[in-house]
């Protein structure tokens, strides 16, 4: 008899999190697990990054909405919209930090928590690029 390991309410919004990171194609996903550390503040980190300032607010625009409408609950703290090199939505047991992959590569984030578990998410579903439909003409 197999045994199902029934996921936390911290994993779930971590993955749904997830999904909504790679909806707008977010990369390098990362998920540090903090819940072995001795007072960490959060149960989840979820790191990401975005090329340029809009897809940056995209992702997070894209999480919160994943998130409002996964579990109806709202972002509790955010930060990071002005200049959007590096946001951060605060779901309390998740925090989520998006960047601008330049200041991902400077500030290392994933290393400052080195002694946690640290693993790189991949996309449940493969994402689809829309493209041009094809007219009458080129059919």
């Amino acid at each position: 008899m197999a045994v199902k390991k029934v996921k936390s309410a911290s994993e779930m919004l971590a993955s749904i999190v997830s999904e909504g990171i790679f909806e707008k194609l977010g990369e390098d996903v990362v998920q540090i697990d903090l819940r072995k550390i001795k007072n960490a503040v959060a149960d989840f980190f979820i790191v990401c990054h975005g090329k340029s300032r809009a897809q940056v607010e995209a992702i997070a625009d894209s999480v919160q909405m994943e998130v409002k409408k996964a579990v109806g609950i709202n972002v509790w703290k955010k930060e990071g919209f002005e200049n959007a090199e590096w946001i951060l939505l605060d779901y309390v047991d998740v925090v989520v930090h998006i960047f601008q992959e330049g200041n991902r590569r400077f500030y290392k984030l994933e290393e400052l928590w080195a002694d946690a578990d640290t693993k790189l998410i991949t996309p449940t579903v493969t994402v689809q690029k829309r493209t041009k439909k094809k007219t009458s003409a080129e059919a």
